[in-house]
């Protein structure tokens, strides 16, 4: 009566292929659940393991000499690493020297580059 004929007949046949059992619903899960796990740390954790080692790898190169961007935005020049400490003394110009952690040391600023750029 209040229910077409198409519709009545859709419910039929989905009846007749039936709803996946409790075993199935929960693998279905399970395989979400996995497929989220491997996305997120494919698409997070790698990227951010990949920088930490960039950054280790460039603060254990660092050497006298070297021009540095600290965390605090100040642009300097590495006058010394203390050694036995994770420390470095900076020197900002002007008889200007600080000590900063090394793990404040954003970036070593390259001349080069910067040359090839066209910006002084």
């Amino acid at each position: 009566m209040l229910i077409s004929a198409a519709y009545a007949a859709s419910d039929a046949a989905t009846a007749a292929v039936g709803a996946p059992s409790a075993g199935e619903a929960m693998m279905l899960n399970l395989l979400m659940v996995l497929v989220l796990v491997i996305l997120f740390y494919v698409l997070l954790i790698m990227p951010q393991q990949r920088r930490f080692k960039e950054h280790a790898a460039m603060l254990k190169k660092m050497g006298k000499g070297d021009k540095v961007l600290t965390a605090g935005g100040f642009i300097g020049t590495v006058d010394h690493v203390v050694e036995g400490k994770d420390e470095v003394v900076v020197d900002l110009g002007n008889g200007v020297k600080v000590t900063a952690l090394l793990s404040t040391i954003q970036t070593r600023i390259d001349d080069k580059a910067k040359d090839a750029k066209g910006t002084v």
